[in-house]
């Protein structure tokens, strides 16, 4: 970066989003931070008064989009199969354009720092109880029981945040050299989690509903 230039916020932002995703917040200090964009420390308290304003930031910026989109989306009744794939467009879209979030979220959530981060259990908790209200209709449809709706959500969850908490290991795995954040592969990761996603909540078929246990869901073929 050249001496002379000041970072702007969202560069600063997308610095401590990716080391904070590779390090965890515990382990990185403003020092830290300041190195990677070439600022002196005292520079970068320009710009938050701390770490935990700059870690609060990060969050707020990666969340919020997300939670906007969900509750954009969630509608009562039989999943849509058009809004479906608007919202999945428009949530793979937030997560590459910020491929670090995933790794983050994942760290706050495990409590890296002793507890569920307040920010977190701030935005997230009234969401997600909204969430399991608006989507019983929907689950209902599909086969599932009241009971089985938190481990429906923390499902969805992990189906559209573990492709980007585990890129580097999909390169590995895949020993091909292909970038997992290509549009190729978004794209493919878009199918799989239309057709997972449909498959778990949409309408089941009359007849696969009417020879099914209570609540069991059916897969269609």
């Amino acid at each position: 970066m050249d001496a002379t230039a000041q970072p702007t916020r969202e560069v600063i932002l997308d610095t401590a989003e990716q080391l904070f995703a590779a390090r965890g917040v515990d382990s990185v200090t403003m020092r830290d931070l300041a190195h990677h964009l070439d600022l002196t420390a005292p520079s970068l308290y320009n710009h938050f008064a701390g770490k935990q304003a700059l870690y609060d930031a990060v969050l707020e910026r990666g969340l919020r989009p997300l939670i906007d989109i969900l509750v954009d989306a969630w509608a009562p009744g039989a999943l849509e199969p058009e809004r479906m794939r608007a919202t999945l467009d428009r949530v793979l879209s937030h997560l590459a354009q910020h491929p670090h979030l995933g790794r983050l979220l994942q760290r706050a959530l495990l409590g890296e720092s002793g507890g569920l981060h307040p920010l977190l259990a701030r935005r997230v908790g009234p969401v997600y109880r909204e969430g399991l209200a608006v989507i019983n209709a929907s689950a209902a449809d599909a086969g599932w029981s009241p009971e089985d709706l938190p481990y429906l959500a923390f499902g969805l969850f992990g189906l559209m945040f573990s492709y980007f908490v585990n890129t580097a290991a999909l390169r590995e795995i895949a020993a091909t050299g292909d970038d997992p954040l290509a549009p190729q592969a978004l794209a493919g990761q878009r199918r799989f989690l239309e057709k997972a996603v449909y498959r778990l909540l949409g309408p089941q078929p009359a007849a696969a509903a009417g020879v099914r246990r209570r609540g069991q869901p059916a897969v269609p073929s």
